[in-house]
């Protein structure tokens, strides 16, 4: 694995947030082979280090990998500022608990429902929210009144939003009407809430909003607000097409 942050280190072992592990490594409670680590930056070897704090040796965190389809109404982050619970919430609630420190592949706004990846694996939660990977992501919106020919073409080429422009989208009409109109968006970019402010960069009107598919991953099979764990070959699949 090699070198890491110690603070990273002891926070994915589940001692607690990486900010308070800062504070126990500069008050002098962590050390690393016997010596005391009292400054910032340090850093040590989880596979061969032997890590201490308070004493107490810690245990290098098993990797585990979630698929949960999230309802609506759920913040799709690790914590949410009103106070609300999160995906991490309804994950350690199915699951009867856990100390892993989780974080959320690809974020979902509390409105939008569908699939998100959370995970222990910090090296594979970065590379895969990393624009230069491009993985994709597929979405189904019901928006208002009819979706017309110069929407699709505006939202394939990309379209500029605040903090950056979209890149080109796979878009296709699944059902037109003159009062909704459900359409499956499929996009790369890795901007905040792309599809839905694209759609309304366009002046369609969100209805609803899921994501159905990362990459080749797909929700078939989970219940709204279900968790189950990422099989190996799609957690092989993931890291394979993340590689540099």
């Amino acid at each position: 694995m090699g070198l890491q942050r110690l603070q990273k280190i002891i926070a994915a072992a589940g001692v607690d947030s990486r900010r308070k592990c800062e504070e126990l490594i500069l008050s002098g409670a962590v050390s690393v082979n016997g010596r005391v680590v009292e400054m910032l930056p340090a850093f040590a070897d989880p596979d061969k280090d032997i890590i201490t704090v308070n004493g107490r040796k810690i245990a290098q965190a098993k990797k585990v990998y979630y698929l949960l389809n999230k309802p609506k109404g759920v913040p799709g982050t690790n914590v949410d500022s009103q106070g609300r619970p999160t995906v991490v919430d309804i994950i350690q609630s199915a699951l009867g608990g856990g100390r892993e420190r989780l974080f959320c592949i690809g974020k979902l706004d509390a409105d939008t429902k569908g699939l998100i990846i959370l995970t222990n694996d910090s090296e594979l939660a970065s590379r895969l929210t990393n624009p230069r990977y491009r993985v994709v992501r597929t979405y189904i919106a019901e928006v208002e009144g009819r979706v017309l020919p110069e929407h699709v073409e505006k939202m394939k080429k990309g379209v500029w939003l605040s903090d950056g422009r979209t890149g080109p989208a796979t878009v296709k009409i699944l059902n037109r009407g003159f009062r909704r109109t459900f359409v499956e968006i499929t996009i790369t970019q890795g901007l905040n809430r792309p599809a839905r402010r694209m759609l309304a960069k366009v002046g369609l009107k969100v209805k609803s909003l899921k994501r159905i598919k990362i990459g080749k991953i797909i929700s078939s099979g989970i219940g709204v607000g279900k968790v189950r764990h990422l099989k190996h070959s799609e957690v092989a699949y993931l890291k394979k097409i993340t590689e540099t």
